[in-house]
């Protein structure tokens, strides 16, 4: 059984960005920049996957590609989003069990699932610190944790980004240009690097991208 009562509350905040909704699918070509991204995302996929902010639900159709056997949840805390991706998941042969909460807050138990993906979703999270440690939490030991996710650059489009930051905000449903989210990933005590690597995709300032796996320690 997956499911459990969240331990603590991911907070006061109401995510709620409409227009920002509106907007993605129409003006985004997520199929074209990152769609085989997706694909290293969603490859082999077996078991019960978590997707953590799963969006308008682009994750989707890429994971209704995987094994038959897949158990496919996911989680969304803003409620225009999430009826975009329920939309989207109902277009597709795959069940998915899409839930409202937050990545610091997971709403099920421990050692729940065999992976857990992040695909451009920690620039926009309250607490990061907070989600990793949940992600461990709800990961089996041994299981992976799989990313793409843009990052701060370095030089003088990092202090490009730290201007931009404030304004890109309010904007683009809270994403924050400036997060060091590799950093966070790969120092963490639960995981093991698996694999790390900047991708040749995003426009700047969302760039670099980087994606990878890391693997839920045995013994952390």
């Amino acid at each position: 059984m997956a499911d459990r009562t969240p331990r603590c509350a991911a907070g006061d905040r109401t995510i709620s960005h409409p227009a920002f909704a509106a907007l993605y699918d129409r003006f985004v070509p997520d199929r074209f920049l990152i769609g085989p991204h997706r694909e290293y995302l969603a490859a082999d996929l077996s078991g019960r996957a978590l997707e953590i902010g799963a969006g308008t639900g682009a994750m989707i159709s890429y994971a209704a590609d995987a094994d038959d056997d897949l158990e496919y949840h996911a989680i969304e805390p803003d409620p225009h989003m999430r009826r975009r991706a329920a939309r989207e998941a109902a277009g597709t042969d795959l069940q998915v069990f899409l839930r409202d909460a937050r990545a610091e807050s997971l709403p099920y138990v421990d050692d729940a699932f065999e992976a857990v993906l992040s695909s451009l979703v920690f620039c926009t999270v309250g607490d990061p610190d907070a989600a990793m440690a949940e992600v461990a939490r709800v990961l089996t030991p041994g299981g992976e944790l799989r990313f793409l996710e843009h990052v701060r650059n370095d030089g003088w489009r990092a202090r490009a980004q730290d201007r931009l930051n404030p304004i890109w905000e309010r904007a683009a449903g809270g994403c924050q240009l400036t997060r060091e989210t590799v950093e966070r990933f790969v120092g963490h005590d639960a995981f093991d690097v698996l694999e790390v690597e900047r991708v040749d995709v995003g426009v700047f300032p969302v760039t670099p991208i980087v994606r990878g796996r890391l693997r839920r320690r045995r013994d952390p």
